[in-house]
């Protein structure tokens, strides 16, 4: 897979469900459905105990997931990281997410995630 082929709009395609499973199996602490689409990789970082820890914090000091929109698509051959603006539903201000995806094993992972 060369991700520098696709189109924005085709990269987004496959992202955005996979984020929206991200921020949703966050908001619910769901480690199973969270960890869904990560590589071997991100498994061993994100742990049941650590996503707890992670998402307890986040939602007491921040709230929730609001709505997010993208502001880039960086495409390199063997990956793909696509950045947004990120809200939450208790503080004002805007925030970074990012997923980077790869593709393995026929199927696109995760193999970085992040919002702050």
């Amino acid at each position: 897979m060369n991700f520098t082929t696709l189109s924005a709009e085709d990269i987004l395609t496959i992202a955005n469900p996979i984020m929206d499973n991200l921020m949703d199996a966050s908001t619910e602490i769901d480690h199973q459905r969270h960890i869904r689409d990560f590589t071997d990789r991100m498994k061993n970082i994100v742990t049941e105990d650590h996503l707890r820890k992670v998402c307890e914090r986040y939602q007491s000091e921040k709230g929730l997931f609001a709505h997010r929109e993208v502001t880039a698509v960086f495409r390199r051959p063997e990956s793909v990281a696509i950045i947004y603006k990120q809200y939450f539903t208790k503080v004002e201000g805007e925030y970074v997410a990012a997923l980077v995806l790869v593709y393995q094993d026929d199927r696109y992972l995760v193999d970085h995630a992040w919002v702050f």
